[in-house]
């Protein structure tokens, strides 16, 4: 997806103008961009992280002639992967129509649940008096 094409999602999606739209995708980006230039992380819950990591500088070599080459320190932005994102991308609902992410935070009573539902099914329900 290219920015023009984002653009034209928030558009569409927020029946707002393209002008207008581009306005929001820029001023979303120019507020990650300055929070990152300040060195501050950006996350964003079920999509992913981004940090600025710091590099030390090194010797390097020139991949053509193979002469050594310092490489001066520098920082550059990472992006780590949210786990429902990583989850959508790696086998979670495909085609354009998807269900909105869904947030569980009290992991345990997933499983609580699943349990009781076998219990009843194989008629061990505890509730029942």
């Amino acid at each position: 997806m290219t920015k023009s094409e984002l653009i034209e999602a928030v558009a569409e999606r927020t029946k707002i103008t393209k002008s207008r739209a581009e306005l929001v995708v820029n001023c979303v980006f120019d507020a990650m961009t300055a929070a990152l230039e300040r060195g501050e992380g950006i996350e964003i819950r079920g999509y992913g992280s981004f940090t600025v990591r710091n590099y030390k500088p090194y010797d390097g070599r020139n991949p053509r002639t193979g002469n050594q080459v310092a490489v001066p320190s520098k920082r550059l932005p990472f992006f780590k992967v949210g786990k429902e994102l990583k989850t959508l991308v790696n086998g979670g609902p495909t085609g354009e129509e998807r269900p909105p992410l869904a947030i569980d935070d009290d992991d345990d009573d997933d499983e609580d649940e699943d349990d009781r539902a076998q219990e009843a099914e194989a008629g061990n329900d505890h509730d029942a008096a």
